[in-house]
């Protein structure tokens, strides 16, 4: 790698280009701009792990449906706590068809499993997402 962009990137592995067409195809076109808009060779290098594994592999795969994968990740990624991930993947969730009382619901939910804290910090970011979009005042 170097600091012109990634040898590998440009490479275009199988596995990259089917990770980049559904990570392309959840979290949408500017959601992927800005994660691979950096020019530093260490976020490159993280860029292309993530597409190639965690979405040319992982988020791939057929065993579950993309609404399903999504709505497990956000509830995973609330029992992290891990709320700036959140907000990507509310709308992730929303472009594989989840409806805004489905994503609730995981954040509801989440109270039982996770706690008031990490549950209310979920419902806070799907509000303002949701208001940003312009599906609820």
């Amino acid at each position: 790698l170097d600091h012109k962009g990634s040898r590998a990137m440009k490479a275009k592995s199988a596995l990259y280009k089917k990770g980049l067409a559904t990570r392309t195809r959840t979290m949408g076109k500017k959601h992927v701009a800005k994660r691979h808009g950096s020019t530093d060779k260490f976020s490159l290098q993280q860029q292309q792990f993530v597409t190639e594994y965690a979405w040319g592999v992982f988020w791939s795969r057929k065993d579950l449906a993309p609404k399903i994968r999504s709505l497990v990740t956000l509830a995973m990624i609330t029992a992290l706590g891990k709320d700036d991930e959140l907000r990507g993947h509310i709308l992730g969730a929303l472009n594989n068809g989840a409806t805004p009382e489905e994503i609730m619901g995981v954040f509801h939910h989440a109270t039982v499993y996770c706690g008031f804290p990490a549950a209310n910090g979920a419902v806070r970011a799907g509000a303002a997402v949701f208001k940003e979009l312009g599906i609820v005042k």
